[in-house]
C-alpha cells in the first residue's frame, strides 16, 4: 500500500469527491481530509492507494487536475524520520 500526501483543497472539498476523482485512475483503499480541532477541513487529505505503481501512476495522470476550482498538489508521503518533534510551549 503506499499514500499519497494531497494539498491545495478547497475547505468544502469531501471524502467522496476525492475517492470518485482518484478511483478513476487507480484502486482506492482510503481517503482521509484532515480536519483541526473544530471539525474544519485543513486543506489537505490522505489518500491510500493498492501499490506503489499505482500511487506513481495517479500522481503523473492528475497533475493539474483540479477540485472545487483549486489546482491539487500531489505527492508521495514519505513518512517521518526520528519521529515527531516536541512542541516547545
Amino acid at each position: 500500500m503506499a499514500r499519497l500526501y494531497v494539498g491545495n483543497l478547497a475547505h468544502e472539498t469531501t471524502e467522496s469527491q476525492i475517492h470518485n476523482a482518484f478511483s478513476t485512475h487507480c484502486q482506492v483503499s482510503s481517503v482521509k481530509v484532515v480536519s483541526d480541532r473544530r471539525g474544519r477541513p485543513k486543506g489537505f487529505a490522505y489518500v491510500d492507494v493498492a501499490d506503489s505503481e499505482s500511487a506513481e501512476a495517479v500522481i503523473e495522470a492528475m497533475r493539474g487536475t483540479q477540485i472545487n476550482g483549486r489546482t491539487m498538489d500531489i505527492v508521495r508521503d514519505e513518512p517521518r524520520k526520528g519521529g515527531r518533534p516536541l512542541r516547545r510551549r
